[in-house]
């Protein structure tokens, strides 16, 4: 007979952590376990081990809001982070809830019984469990196969070809010329990093530019906080200060692109040489906040163009040359190393397959209620978090009302929650609003959004904090039976 538990996530990174407390926390009757594929706990943090792997938000607000981050430093190294997350999980006895080695395959909904029939592999097993809700936090895309474009002339050239999903332990770098492909968070990341550990130098291969942000990496105004003030109150204030700045700069660019276009290409010329051709490398053709803003703590990217350490090259691939990269416009790129930092491929719920009644479920069909729960589907939510501020914020508050619906089932008396299909005549539109060129390619596999309330995606922390945590339960999007 399957194991039945009340609920299950799936996935031990920042959001299924943060649906375990708020499980502990809101629903300490309910019995729960947190399924993981991987060996350890940490998601995106126990799998990318590329130099300089970094958060791309500030720390103070990509914290849980239950430990808060009391340190000075607005940014944190992957290892930090994931020994966060660690004591995270050891001080609320969420580890014993985490199950090592459990891969869910598929998750068949049974109207008749009102569960969740999981088939999961463990240690080259199939097992069954079966469920009342399920939360998906595995994120959204695929752990095994980042995206790996095609490149003309690979085969031909001499030297490793490595994508940063996949770095080699080890690996030396010292003396070599690199070539990085990209221009997202990554490579803003691993350019840096590379010319720190040595390597001769870096040349960052765009085929259009992103825009880049600064923020410095050790905050005054936080150290006086945190020097003046109890820990919790300090934290508190240093977690909104960061919150409403990044609904201000978001909100600014969206009403003022022109403004912020010039202000981020300004910053950027200022550290930069004089002679350096910022209009072709950081001019972006797309609006501020059109896709994510990379971030440069401390203009750490700018510090190594202008050392001469590192450069760019702006234009389309032609192809790999046994030396380097070829561009269109002719330019050489020579290289002993190339870095394909591509971006990743999507692959909602770890590649499991959602079914109600044995009847497969096609995400792209369904309509997401708030950004958190599918249309036509039963006591089933996940999480995506922002994409224009930390990602935790988000994943907190859906964690949060996963408890508030499951309390108000109990009250009820009820077993199942289904978000209802929107009007007839509601436009749709993508789910995603940054639209990076990964998430794009996999645009037609998402659930989606609509312009009307309450389908519509807000990207908007402090709104969202009024409409889920403190509205009331909506019971007429949602159907309690």
């Amino acid at each position: 007979m399957a194991e039945h538990l009340d609920v299950v996530v799936v996935g031990a990174g920042l959001s299924g952590i943060s649906a375990a407390w708020h499980l502990q926390r809101h629903c300490p009757a309910k019995t729960y376990a947190v399924l993981e594929c991987r060996a350890d706990l940490g998601g995106t943090w126990d799998l990318f081990r590329y130099p300089g792997v970094r958060s791309d938000s500030d720390m103070f607000s990509y914290a849980f809001r239950f430990k808060p981050w009391t340190a000075d430093t607005t940014i944190a190294d992957g290892a930090t982070i994931l020994n966060y997350l660690r004591e995270t999980v050891e001080e609320n006895g969420i580890d014993a809830h985490i199950r090592y080695g459990h891969r869910l395959v598929a998750a068949d909904w049974s109207d008749a019984d009102a569960v969740w029939r999981l088939t999961v592999q463990r240690d080259g097993e199939t097992v069954e469990i079966s469920c009342g809700f399920l939360v998906a936090c595995s994120g959204y895309y695929d752990y095994q196969h980042p995206c790996a474009p095609e490149f003309p002339g690979a085969e031909d050239f001499a030297g490793p070809l490595i994508h940063p999903q996949h770095w080699p332990a080890g690996l030396d770098c010292t003396g070599k010329k690199i070539a990085v492909i990209g221009s997202g968070a990554t490579a803003v990341t691993l350019i840096p990093a590379l010319v720190e550990a040595g390597a001769g130098h870096v040349t960052m291969v765009q085929r259009s530019p992103g825009y880049i942000g600064l923020l410095r990496s050790v905050d005054p105004m936080a150290r006086r906080l945190n020097r003046l003030l109890p820990a919790r109150l300090a934290a508190a204030l240093n977690r909104w200060g960061y919150i409403v700045g990044q609904v201000g700069v978001y909100q600014a660019s969206r009403r003022f692109p022109a403004i912020m276009r010039r202000a981020l290409q300004a910053m950027a010329r200022r550290r930069l040489p004089a002679d350096f051709d910022v209009g072709t490398h950081f001019g972006p053709r797309y609006q501020p906040w059109d896709q994510r803003l990379c971030l440069a703590p401390d203009g750490d990217l700018f510090a190594a163009l202008s050392a001469g350490r590192a450069d760019v090259a702006t234009g389309e691939i032609e192809r790999f040359t046994a030396a380097g990269i070829r561009l269109r416009s002719g330019v050489e790129v020579p290289a002993d190393l190339i870095v394909t930092a591509t971006g990743l491929n999507l692959r909602l719920l770890g590649g499991a397959q959602l079914c109600r009644n044995g009847v497969p479920i096609r995400l792209a069909d369904t309509v997401a209620y708030r950004g958190m729960m599918l249309s036509g589907v039963p006591n089933f939510a996940f999480t995506l978090g922002y994409g224009n501020a930390s990602w935790t914020l988000k994943a907190d508050l859906v964690s949060g009302f996963v408890c508030r619906v499951l309390n108000h089932l109990d009250s009820r008396g009820c077993a199942t929650v289904i978000p209802q299909e929107p009007e007839p005549g509601v436009p749709r539109r993508p789910m995603v609003a940054q639209l990076s060129g990964y998430v794009l390619r996999g645009l037609g596999e998402l659930p989606r959004a609509s312009s009307r309330h309450p389908w519509r995606l807000h990207e908007n922390y402090l709104l969202d904090t009024v409409l889920i945590r403190y509205y009331a339960i909506d019971r007429r999007h949602l159907r309690f039976a």
